[in-house]
């Protein structure tokens, strides 16, 4: 007989968790709550990204049913003819007779200044972004090797940065974000309280010393008038209290 050897078939829930697994690799979907949690934030994502494609083809399917012009004139300049040539051989004397409209002169003249400013903008972004880029990488070199850093650290930190500039594009803040953000803005309180609940616990160790030694006693005359003192004078002492301590402590 065939010797059959029995492959353990994986489930559709496990095949699924792994698969949200190379998704989202920092997450713990042995959590019911984190899995599902994820799996509801994905679909109300994939909602809002089916709504958004919806209303934008409900509106070039209008376009396409009032002029079937547009339509060609689109896909022609999609599959790499000249836009310009396209408009003329859609739409034909209608453009010159717009350009040579003299009540229409404005609103193309409006267009194509906002046609060129736009450029111009969009110019200066990109240049601005190249700089910015150039800038940070070299930071980032620097931090790496100033904190001997590996470079999946790295890239798992720029990672995380991304995701979140990435989700805050797309209106998406989570939980962990937040926490992420409140640890970093009360990170200078919380070492400056740590400081002062340090340097408070050292008074309060250096003066419980002193009453230690005081309660053994440390060789130091009672001088109170009490137990053969003379209980007058300018030689009279007190015992030290509570305050004298914590002034010796300072």
């Amino acid at each position: 007989m065939e010797k059959v050897e029995n492959s353990q078939v994986k489930s559709k829930r496990d095949a699924f968790k792994e698969r949200m697994k190379g998704k989202y690799p920092d997450r713990d979907f042995e959590d019911d709550e984190v899995f599902f949690g994820q799996i509801n934030d994905d679909y109300d994502d994939y909602d809002k990204q089916l709504s958004g494609y919806k209303e934008r083809e409900a509106q070039f399917s209008d376009m396409f049913s009032s002029d079937p012009r547009s339509a060609n004139f689109l896909m022609n300049w999609k599959n790499g003819k000249d836009p310009a040539v396209e408009l003329v051989r859609q739409f034909g004397s209608e453009i010159k007779d717009a350009i040579d409209d003299p009540e229409r002169l404005e609103a193309i003249s409006e267009a194509n200044k906002e046609f060129v400013e736009r450029v111009a903008k969009e110019k200066e972004l990109d240049d601005t972004y190249q700089k910015n880029l150039q800038e940070s990488l070299s930071m980032l070199d620097e931090y790496q090797q100033k904190n001997g850093l590996t470079d999946e650290q790295v890239d798992e930190a720029m990672g995380l940065l991304l995701g979140i500039i990435k989700d805050g594009v797309m209106g998406k803040f989570t939980a962990e974000s937040i926490d992420m953000a409140m640890k970093a803005i009360n990170h200078d309180v919380d070492v400056e309280t740590a400081g002062h609940e340090g340097e408070v616990r050292g008074k309060n160790t250096k003066i419980e010393e002193k009453l230690r030694k005081q309660k053994k006693g440390d060789g130091i005359p009672n001088m109170d008038g009490t137990n053969g003192g003379t209980g007058s004078g300018d030689n009279k002492k007190r015992n030290m209290n509570i305050f004298d301590f914590a002034d010796a402590a300072k």
